[in-house]
């Protein structure tokens, strides 16, 4: 699988997110193998609360199937560029590389906004940006097209 694939999973969990009414952002943590371990996606509403984003449970997912908090050499992809809790969970769980799709002009921490990986945390994570964005972006709009 490649990148694309990756991301293509992620769409399909931002997807099953906006059929509940959550906001389209879904996401795969890959081990080095690159096997799916982890996957996750908004469940802010029908969780009512403002940590349950994809990236956290696809985190918390993949930590439990490897029995570890340890995410050395695996990879997260995402369809929204991580905001900065995200940004902080990659960074304590040791993720080696981040790959989001659209950009977040808002609370994007990959440099829309800030980037909070290039700070000296004393891990440091490759950010790729740009995969499927055209896609990731179309979810999200129309999805909020709608909404208004």
């Amino acid at each position: 699988m490649n990148h694309e694939d990756f991301m293509r999973q992620a769409l399909g969990l931002a997807r099953e997110a906006a059929e509940d009414g959550e906001a389209p952002v879904g996401c795969v943590v890959v081990d080095s193998s690159g096997d799916v371990i982890g996957q996750g996606r908004n469940r802010r509403e029908r969780d009512k609360n403002a940590a349950a984003h994809a990236e956290l449970e696809a985190i918390a997912d993949a930590c439990r199937t490897l029995g570890d908090w340890r995410l050395t050499d695996c990879s997260l992809y995402v369809t929204l560029e991580p905001c900065p809790m995200c940004a902080g969970a990659v960074i304590m769980s040791r993720l080696s590389r981040v790959f989001f799709g659209a950009r977040d002009e808002l609370t994007g921490s990959c440099g829309s906004v800030i980037n909070l990986f290039m700070e000296p945390y004393g891990h440091s994570v490759k950010i790729i940006g740009g995969v499927l964005a055209d896609e990731c972006s179309a979810i999200l709009s129309e999805f909020f097209k709608k909404l208004r």
